[in-house]
């Protein structure tokens, strides 16, 4: 609501909110080394696969690929087989497509990212490989926390038929997380100002509207 009307909230009015109704589990964690190395738009991307299920019960491969610096979801690729080697790479290929390449690229130490034809294709590209520490899911935060949010907020609430219905659902929230949804890590801001050092109209209290986005799950005021 601050980002959208533009209106300054004293931080000790959050604290105080925050202290009587906000409770989260102390982490002794501290933040992943990585963060050091995506100090500029696209010099670290992270990358990871999840399962998800269909209406109809059959499990679906996603791939997910994100730049560190902006938080900006670089593109999902989408697969109802099983993934090899093979596989791995064109769904890589087929997430970062007409977006370039990084200077890095961390993952975790999942079997499939041992195949030599992954490892190839990376030196083909270009790109820097960096794994993160076995078993440590803070080492590999930002990543992690997207899937977590994208199945908490979209994924968990609607159905999909097949891999055609879950590529352009995700298409769909790929373009709020990037251009809606604001990250208080980015002060406010969403990835793609993060990323493009733009910024949207500011709403007016009195003239604004609701804009849905995710096929009506979330709703966020927009200047009218």
């Amino acid at each position: 609501m601050g980002k959208a009307f533009s209106v300054e909230i004293h931080k000790d009015v959050v604290r105080r909110v925050l202290a009587r109704y906000y409770r989260p589990k102390r982490e002794e964690n501290g933040p992943s080394w990585l963060t050091f190395l995506g100090h500029s738009k696209d010099s670290l991307w992270s990358l990871d696969l999840f399962r998800t299920e269909s209406i109809l019960l059959k499990t679906h491969w996603v791939l997910v690929v994100m730049d560190q610096f902006s938080r900006r979801i670089i593109g999902f690729a989408v697969q109802a087989t099983p993934v090899d080697g093979v596989a791995l790479c064109r769904l890589f290929n087929q997430a970062v497509a007409s977006q370039g390449s990084p200077v890095r690229l961390s993952f975790d130490h999942d079997p499939l990212f041992q195949f030599r034809r992954w490892q190839a294709n990376l030196r083909i590209l270009g790109v820097e490989p960096i794994q993160t520490v076995p078993q440590v899911p803070w080492s590999h935060p930002f990543v992690e926390r997207l899937i977590g949010s994208l199945r908490r907020e979209y994924l968990d609430h609607l159905f999909y038929w097949n891999t055609q219905d879950l590529e352009r659902k995700l298409e769909r929230f790929r373009t709020y997380f990037n251009r809606s949804r604001v990250h208080q890590g980015l002060h406010g801001n969403t990835p793609e100002e993060r990323a493009e050092g733009s910024a949207p109209p500011q709403a007016n209290l009195a003239h604004y509207r609701w804009q849905a986005y995710c096929h009506g799950l979330v709703q966020l005021p927009v200047a009218a």
